[in-house]
């Protein structure tokens, strides 16, 4: 069984900075690329960030230079790192991890971690 945790979101005043984390728990796969998806009240689901299994990165052009995503394969976490935070990047924040398993590909999720700006 494959579980994602995510945790570090909460309230922070505009210009802080916050780290999410997504912890994955279980046995038997590989992760290969993962995401990070936030979806805000009454808006779609968008894309924030990826990185693939080497490390490379792409963000949305709105987070561009303000948030970082990264990974620690040795614990299984994927990490995103938000500073310069925006009122408008309150939203539920969800790590999505593609996993390999017995040459199989998954997409599984978290549970999503809320992330409130503040003026």
């Amino acid at each position: 069984q494959v579980q994602l945790v995510e945790s570090g979101g909460g309230l922070v005043q505009a210009g802080g900075s916050l780290r999410l984390s997504c912890v994955v728990s279980g046995s038997g796969f590989t992760i290969k690329d993962a995401g990070w998806y936030r979806q805000a009240p009454g808006k779609e689901r968008e894309l924030v960030a990826t990185i693939t299994r080497d490390g490379q990165t792409a963000y949305i052009d709105s987070v561009k230079g303000r948030f970082a995503a990264s990974r620690d394969d040795t614990i299984n976490t994927m990490y995103l790192q938000m500073n310069s935070l925006k009122v408008e990047d309150t939203a539920i924040y969800y790590c999505n991890v593609d996993l390999d398993f017995m040459s199989y590909e998954y997409d599984v999720w978290g549970q999503g971690t809320q992330v409130t700006v503040s003026s």
